[in-house]
């Protein structure tokens, strides 16, 4: 595939990606995707400043340096202020190359709560493993200077929480939760991350009523024993492997949901390209 074509589908993918995350509640008018450039690994894609439901063209995506996260236009227009989670996650690991950043509700009360932390609950969440998800708390990184918003809005706060994922070329943690904020979630690919985004989202959705069945029942829901209890190392392995392999179906149809829905137009589409072209 020529290098013209590989772009020109990567960024078809990543308007869908905005679309497919809205449509499933992920993100609203705020919360973004970005890609790194699929020719480029020194370039990251996200949109400009606009809510990802209105995202329909590459006019609307802005490229950045992955060393400054500027604007490789420096006309480009206006731009997200949290663009640094993304800039300095993909400088701090190679091998990531899908970012997704979400204050969906059923995330909120994970990252407010200092005595239940997020676990896989279901084996849909494999990727997030066996252990309790990291919580990145900007507090302690500010200065006296700083307008304490907790938006990621500088590449010192991006930087302290690209280190929350650990590990070196490769991150450890697939999700980490911002305190008072929402989440982050990190993949290899963008439909690895868009599943894992929608996945964290419905995974906080059955742990919450797990636990309101558990405290119910009488069961000790703050330890997670009794009623409530998450996967195991194996299982969250097991199934990370099992869900990655089958990912290609739900994404196609989170594609075609998003095409029927007149509320989400991509120009890069193939019917739109078919239509504007002539060819059937």
């Amino acid at each position: 595939m020529a290098d013209s074509d590989t772009l020109t589908t990567a960024l078809r993918d990543l308007i869908w990606a905005n679309h497919i995350l809205h449509n499933h509640g992920v993100v609203d008018a705020y919360g973004h995707v970005s890609i790194r450039h699929p020719t480029d690994s020194s370039v990251y894609i996200m949109c400009g400043y606009m809510a990802p439901a209105m995202v329909s063209s590459p006019s609307d995506l802005i490229h950045y340096h992955v060393s400054s996260s500027d604007p490789v236009d420096p006309n480009a227009k206006k731009g997200y202020s949290e663009r640094f989670i993304h800039g300095e996650i993909f400088r701090r690991f190679p091998s990531v190359n899908c970012v997704v950043h979400s204050h969906a509700e059923e995330v909120l009360p994970y990252v407010v709560s200092t005595q239940v932390p997020m676990r896989a609950v279901y084996h849909m969440a494999g990727f997030m493993g066996s252990k309790s998800v990291k919580v990145f708390d900007i507090d302690p990184h500010y200065r006296l200077e700083d307008q304490r918003d907790m938006l990621i809005r500088n590449a010192r706060f991006g930087v302290a929480l690209a280190a929350e994922f650990g590990g070196g070329e490769k991150p450890e943690e697939t999700v980490v939760l911002m305190r008072r904020h929402g989440f982050t979630c990190v993949a290899e690919n963008l439909v690895t991350a868009v599943y894992r985004a929608i996945y964290t989202r419905i995974n906080a959705e059955v742990q919450t009523k797990a636990l309101t069945i558990a405290r119910l029942s009488g069961g000790d829901e703050v330890n997670g024993q009794g009623e409530f209890e998450g996967l195991t190392d194996g299982q969250g392995e097991g199934c990370k492997i099992m869900c990655e392999t089958y990912q290609d179906k739900p994404w196609r149809l989170w594609v075609k949901e998003v095409e029927r829905n007149p509320l989400y137009d991509n120009t890069l589409s193939p019917g739109l390209l078919r239509l504007r072209t002539g060819n059937s």
